[in-house]
Order: C-alpha cells, then structure tokens, then sequence
C-alpha cells in the first residue's frame, strides 16, 4: 500500500506531499493542473527513466520520495538477494541532478536502475498490477483467466518446469552441436593417440637412451682407452700401483716417527686402494663394452621417434609428450560422455515435456471452467453501466507449441450493441465503452487476486450522469478491499471518495506552481459543484453536490 508521495523539483511542482489513505481517494482540479504529473511522479520512483526535462528549477536537483507499506508482503528474499535492509516501511528514492544524472535508493541505500525496476515490479503487482491496463492484450487476458481459475500456484510449477525444460533443451542443442563437431574431430584425435600409444613413451627415457646411443656410438674408444689405462695401471711391469704399493712401505717404515707422517701415509694408503678400484672399474667396463650396429640403430630410431613428436608438438622433453597424451586421451573421453550427457537430457526433457503437457491440460481445463462464469459478470455489470446489450465473449485456441504460460491463447471478443458482430476489443470498444469495461474488468480481478492497491487515471473517459455514478459506486465498494486511488473529471465519481484532494495552479512569483490540497466537506461541495456547472458555481449545482455527497456517505 502506497501511504504517502513527496515531490520536489519535478515538472511544474515546487514541492508538496500527498497521503494516500485506505479506501477510496480522488485526485480532481482542471485540465492542466497537473493531476497526470502525480502519477508521472510516481512512475519515477517506479523506476521509470527520466531526463533534465523533468526539472521544475534547472539549477536544483528534482527528489521524489514514495513510501510504501509491505508488511503483509514477502519481499524479505528480494531484499537478501540485493543487500537491501529489510523494513516494513520501504522508501524509495529517486534524484535527477541539473546534470541529468539519475540516482535511485531503497532505504537510503544505492541501487541501480535495473534493481529499482526489479522491485517496481513486485511493487506494481502489490499496488498497481492493472495500472494503465491495455486491455487488448493477450497476456493480460490470459493472467485474467488465471487469476479467476485460481492457477497461480499450477502456474508457478509449471514456469519453473518450463524454465528447467527450456535450459535443458538449450544444453541439449548445445551438446549435439558439440557432438557433430566432435565426430569430425574423433578422427584426427585417435590419429594422435594410436601415435602416441604406439610409441610407449616412458618418463626419463629420452636421457638413458641418448647415454647408451653415445657409449654405442663410442664403444671402441671407449674399450681401447679402458684396457690400456688398466694395464698402465695394473699389470705393466711398472704399472703406477705398484709403483705407489713401494712408495706406501716407504712411508709406512718412517710414519712411527712423526705423527704427520702416520696421518699422510693413511691417507696415502687409502689413494692406492681407491686407484686399484679403479682399475678394476676400467677392466669390467671395458670387457661388458661392445660395438653393437643393430643394438645402435635400434636405438637411433628410438630416439628419432622421439624428437619426431617432440618437433611435432613443439616441446623439449618425454613428461611434455606425455602431458599432451593424456589431454588427447581426455578430449576423446570428452566426447564419448557427450553421448551419455545427450542420452541423459534427451530422456530428461521428454519426462519434462510430459510433464509439462499435463500441466498445461490442466492449467487449460481450469480456464475454461471460469469462462462462463466471467462472461456473464461482464455482461450483468456492464448492464448496471447501461449497456444492457454488451457481449463478452472469451475465445479460447491452442498455440502450436508449449508456451510460458501453457498452450492456451487468448482473445476478448467484444460486442457492444444489440445484434453486433464479436470482434476484437480494440476493433470495436468506444472510449466510454472501454473505460466501462475496463472497470468490470478490473472488479473482478481484484475480487480474484490481493491486489492492495487499485489506481484508475480518468477511468470515466467517455461518460457521464448516472453511469458515471454507478461507476463511482463500484469504485466505492472496491474501496472496501482495496485502496483505490482515481483520477476524475466525474462529479459522481468524487462524490463517493473517501478523502478527496484537490490539484491545482497557483502563481508564485514568476512561475506557475502545482499546488495540492485535502479537501473538507465545504471544498469537496464546492469542487464537486464547480465540476456540475462552472467557476463559482451555481446555487443548484451547489444543491446538487451536497446531494450527492449525501447519498455516499
């Protein structure tokens, strides 16, 4: 419920403050006055967008305040999702700088345009669901239908599956695109592979296999250069370690006298064993080496594998082939799960689909239970409105596929006279016929859905006399449910309001302000005559508005 709305700087408003009370509340004043403006104000906070237009003074900033209760609302979730502090008392906030900057606030906290709008929403379902109805259209027909139906918790389940279902198609569309691109590249993936599983490549292999191609390579060298280093240092008649062996004696007779001499010749000692290890070393490696042609081109070819990937692939060693093997091996992992995945959503979105059908059937056969009854409600209010003729008759057709909404489509067929063809609403309904229809409308789907607040901006187009104060009575008695805000030129109409404010034109210094003010009993009588016959008015339009004011209150 909207309680109060503050306005400063905006269009040809200088500042005021208007509150919304429950029941029933008229806005009236002359043509021009800036009755629309208020509403145009509202739309502001609503998260509409806004220019330096909008600027009463263009060197100040333009500040517009709605204040709103939403204590019997769950928007608790919304406001998590947003990080907004929650309070039943929500105040939003919107600034136009002289700059054309335009800030917005919840609560004094900054939000963006798109959040503002996002909790517009919410709040125009919970205060002005059906403001500025287009009732031509067909979503609004088909939410009309629902609403009467009581489908709103059927409907919920059933977008939430669509939603699903729609998501899954997509991934499913998704995956088999990848699928046929993937079979082009199966190809060439286990092309790549066989290669590499053909060569067996095993970590470090690269290094132990150019050591023995350069010991295979070398083995003559390093035979020859073995054998004599061993004899020189074994088994020549003065072979270097017998040469060291006497030397060893030598020192060992004079180490008893000199303990540095005992410590070098223990260390002396040690270099002969140490040599004689050695030899032995040079001995056994030069009997196990061979020359080998087969065992070197064997290995010649191993290794030429292994650069060829290497140079292939534009890396440096075994473990980055290895790398690449195993990445290869995962992309064809890859698209076999593919094929899982799509049989997995395939049989996901066809229980989906079915599910979603009988949905839909039923969302389907819940509408057309509440047709007749509607129809004829139309048709016996608008009888009140004297249009004892009106027919209202709701067409009911099937779209080719599942729709948001299910597959129902649906179109008002209006006529307004005795004996007139059906047509469209928009093909036939005049002005004042809308606005009649259009508040029956609006009646019955108030009745049908919590709707906290109803605003009607010159719903009485187009009407006059005793229409117009049936009019104002079916306003009155919504009024009992519901806060209704309206804006009128009818006398009946604001006869039957409950608070009654009164916009007009003032002159203030050199500029011409919009000024509002809650009127009494005394002004309502004077408004109510001015709106009967002219400014003063008439001493009968006076009689005739206190009339009125009487058989309302």
């Amino acid at each position: 419920m909207i309680e109060r709305l503050h306005i400063r700087n905006y269009a040809i408003i200088e500042e005021l403050t208007i509150d919304f009370s429950k029941g029933l509340t008229i806005i009236t004043g002359e043509t021009g006055a800036g009755k629309s403006i208020l509403l145009g104000a509202l739309g502001l906070v609503m998260g509409r967008r806004a220019d330096i237009k909008s600027l009463y003074n263009l060197d100040s900033k333009c500040t517009i305040e709605g204040f709103f209760n939403v204590e019997a609302y769950d928007l608790q979730r919304f406001f998590d999702e947003h990080d907004l502090d929650f309070d039943p008392q929500v105040v939003i906030r919107r600034e136009i700088t002289p700059s054309g900057k335009s800030r917005a606030f919840v609560n004094d906290t900054p939000v963006t345009l798109n959040v503002l709008q996002d909790l517009s929403s919410t709040l125009i379902d919970l205060h002005q669901q059906f403001d500025n109805l287009d009732i031509h259209k067909v979503s609004f027909q088909l939410r009309l239908l629902d609403a009467l139906a009581e489908n709103r918790p059927l409907l919920a389940k059933y977008q939430s599956l669509f939603s699903a279902y729609q998501q899954d198609q997509k991934q499913l569309k998704t995956l088999i695109a990848r699928q046929q691109q993937s079979a082009k590249e199966l190809e060439f993936l286990q092309f790549q592979l066989e290669e590499f599983n053909t060569a067996e490549l095993v970590d470090g292999e690269q290094e132990e296999l150019e050591e023995e191609l350069s010991r295979l390579t070398n083995a003559e060298d390093i035979k020859r250069t073995l054998a004599a280093s061993f004899q020189q240092l074994s088994e020549s008649e003065v072979s270097v370690i017998g040469q060291m062996e006497e030397l060893t004696q030598a020192i060992k007779s004079v180490s008893s006298f000199d303990r540095r001499i005992e410590g070098l010749y223990g260390r002396f000692s040690g270099l002969v064993e140490e040599l004689r290890d050695v030899a032995q070393e040079f001995e056994s490696i030069a009997d196990e080496t061979e020359h080998d042609p087969e065992r070197t081109q064997e290995v010649q070819e191993r290794l030429d594998m292994v650069y060829r990937l290497q140079n292939k692939h534009q890396v440096a060693s075994i473990k980055e082939l290895l790398d690449i093997q195993a990445d290869l091996q995962q992309q064809l992992d890859d698209i076999g799960d593919l094929s899982q995945e799509i049989e997995r959503l395939q049989q996901s979105t066809q229980e989906q689909r079915q599910q979603l059908e009988a949905m839909a059937e039923e969302l389907s056969t819940r509408r057309h239970s509440v047709v007749g009854g509607f129809e004829n409600k139309v048709e016996q209010m608008l009888a009140q409105l004297s249009m004892q003729h009106a027919n209202l008759k709701v067409d009911i057709s099937r779209t080719e596929d599942l729709e948001p909404t299910g597959f129902d489509e649906v179109n008002f067929l209006f006529a307004a006279n005795k004996g007139g063809r059906l047509q469209l609403i928009k093909d036939v309904a005049s002005g004042g016929e809308l606005s009649r229809l259009t508040l029956v409308v609006k009646s019955l789907v108030a009745s049908a859905i919590p709707l906290p607040t109803l605003i009607f901006d010159e719903i009485d187009t187009g009407i006059s006399g005793d229409v117009a104060l049936k009019m104002g009575s079916i306003l009155r008695q919504l009024s009992n449910e519901h806060q209704v805000v309206s804006i009128t030129h009818s006398p009946q109409i604001a006869s039957k309001a409950n608070a009654h404010y009164f916009v007009y034109k003032k002159e203030k210094e050199d500029r011409t302000v919009t000024e509002v003010r809650p009127l009494e009993m005394e002004g309502r009588v004077y408004a109510i005559a001015t709106m009967l016959s002219q400014d003063p008015p008439s001493e009968s339009a006076i009689n005739t508005a206190k009339e009125l004011l009487l058989q309302s209150s």
